[in-house]
C-alpha cells in the first residue's frame, strides 16, 4: 500500500501574479465580468486556495464599448443612497455608461468576488479605463502574458515545432546517425597529438644536451688540494709536540741548576 504523500501547501512566496489586458469592445457585459473574476480570483492557476488573494492583474481598456443584450440600456437600474432621508438615486444603464462608464464592469466584477478581505483585495487588483489606452506598459511588457496574444493557431504551431524538435532529439535514428560522427572526432584528435608527441620527441631528442658550465677538476688540481690537506693536518699534529717539548727544555734546566747548586754547596 502507498505511503501518505502530503499536499501541496501554497504559501506567500510561490504566488507570481501576472497582468492581462482585456479588450472590451463589443463583449457582453456579464460573460465579461465572469471571465475577470475568474482571473482575479486565481482559478485559472493550480496554487488556488480560498484563503489567499492568488489572483493575478487586470487591465480593461475601452469599458464604454460593452455590449448588453435585449432593452438592458433601458431597463436595467443603478441605485446608490446618499445616507440621507429621502437620499436614494436611481440610474439607467444608459446614463451610466454615459457618465462612469467604468462603474458598470466595476459593479458587474464585484458581485462576483467573494463578499470578505480578501475579495477587496481581488478587487483592487482591476484596472478599468474607459479608452484604449493604459499606464501598465511597463507592467504589461516585463514577463507579464496578456488574453489577447497571437492567434491560437500560430501558438499551436510554434508548440507543434517544439515537440518535433525534441522528438526528432530524442528518436534512435538520430542518436544512432550521431554517434559514428562523434567517434570520428576523438579519432582525428588522438591521431593529430600522437603527431604531435613524436614531433616533440624527435625536437628534444636532436637538441643537444646542455653541458654544465662547472669546469672539472683537473689530476694538478686535485693533487694540490691532497697536499693542501696533508701540509694542514701535520701542522696541527707538530703544535702539541713542540709544546711537549718546550716543557722537556723547561725541565732539564731546574735539574742542572739544582746539580750546580749542590756542587757549589
Amino acid at each position: 500500500m502507498p505511503g501518505f504523500v502530503r499536499p501541496h501547501r501554497t504559501r506567500a512566496s510561490d504566488l507570481k501574479p501576472q497582468w492581462h489586458v482585456i479588450d472590451a469592445e463589443g463583449k457582453t457585459l456579464g460573460r465579461l465580468g465572469s471571465e475577470i473574476a475568474t482571473l482575479l480570483q486565481g482559478k485559472h492557476n493550480p496554487m488556488y486556495v480560498a484563503h489567499m488573494n492568488t489572483g493575478d492583474f487586470v487591465v480593461v481598456v475601452n469599458a464604454e464599448k460593452v455590449r448588453v443584450t435585449g432593452n438592458k440600456l433601458d431597463k436595467k437600474m443603478y441605485y446608490r443612497h446618499s445616507g440621507y432621508h429621502g437620499g436614494l438615486k436611481e440610474q439607467t444603464l444608459s446614463d451610466v455608461l454615459a457618465r462612469t462608464p467604468t462603474r458598470v464592469l466595476k459593479q458587474a466584477v464585484k458581485g462576483m468576488l467573494p463578499k470578505n478581505s480578501v475579495g477587496r483585495q481581488m478587487l483592487s487588483r482591476l484596472k478599468l479605463y474607459a479608452g484604449s489606452e493604459h499606464p501598465h506598459e511597463a507592467q504589461v511588457n516585463a514577463g507579464s502574458r496578456t488574453t489577447d496574444e497571437a492567434p491560437a493557431g500560430e501558438a499551436s504551431a510554434a508548440v507543434k515545432s517544439e515537440s518535433e524538435a525534441t522528438a526528432l532529439e530524442k528518436s534512435p535514428v538520430a542518436n544512432v546517425a550521431a554517434a559514428p560522427a562523434e567517434e570520428a572526432k576523438p579519432k582525428r584528435s588522438k591521431a593529430a597529438s600522437d603527431d604531435q608527441d613524436s614531433a616533440s620527441v624527435s625536437e628534444t631528442e636532436k637538441k643537444p644536451k646542455a653541458r654544465s658550465r662547472q669546469p672539472k677538476a683537473t689530476a694538478t688540481d686535485a693533487a694540490a688540494e691532497g697536499s693542501g690537506k696533508i701540509e694542514a693536518k701535520a701542522a696541527e699534529d707538530s703544535k702539541p709536540a713542540k709544546a711537549e717539548s718546550s716543557d722537556d727544555d723547561v725541565s732539564e734546566k731546574e735539574t742542572t741548576e739544582k746539580t750546580q747548586e749542590g756542587e757549589e754547596a
